[in-house]
């Protein structure tokens, strides 16, 4: 048992960062075609599936790969249930969550709800959120890069700025 549940963790750690950022269109269904170069990275999810959430922090939604999406739930559960603020944070990260599928041609459907949280309207932008893909719509996303323009070197400081773990410089 113990070995089963170490090699799942190996292969959990073992997913790949996603690299780039795309345009692309949605149809008035909600359906979308991943650029190839974006479905190549995703390959290997594809038949596990996709969780489709709304983003806390931004209007976007946030696409997750089954196995990392499975990672973020663990650390949920263990919150105590028992805690109001756990059990309210639990339900409003959870909401709106939906299982979704990429068909072999690289097709997703976005759900009607979703799109409307979104905002999203024709033109997408696909973005690497480094093991997740944030989809925006192409306005939204255009105006939140442009927002955090100005702040974006203080930001850098803070978040990166001390993290020398390997003592090599990160520069």
């Amino acid at each position: 048992m113990f070995l089963y549940l170490l090699s799942n963790h190996i292969k959990a750690k073992a997913l790949s960062t996603i690299i780039g950022t795309y345009e692309c269109k949605v149809d008035a269904k909600g359906r979308l075609l991943l650029p190839a170069p974006l479905k190549k990275q995703l390959a290997a999810s594809l038949q596990d599936g996709f969780v489709l959430k709304r983003s806390v922090f931004q209007p976007c939604l946030e696409l997750y790969p089954m196995a990392e999406w499975n990672l973020v739930m663990a650390k949920v559960n263990k919150l105590n249930r028992f805690v109001k603020k756990n059990n309210d944070f639990i339900r409003r990260f959870t909401a709106g969550v939906k299982v979704v599928e990429i068909d072999n041609l690289g097709r997703m459907l976005i759900p009607k709800d979703l799109v409307a949280f979104a905002s999203i309207e024709k033109d997408i932008v696909l973005s690497s959120g480094v093991s997740i893909v944030e989809i925006w719509d192409k306005g939204l996303y255009e105006k939140a890069i442009d927002d955090a323009t100005v702040d974006f070197a203080d930001l850098a400081e803070e978040v990166m700025g001390n993290i020398n773990e390997d003592g090599n410089g990160i520069s």
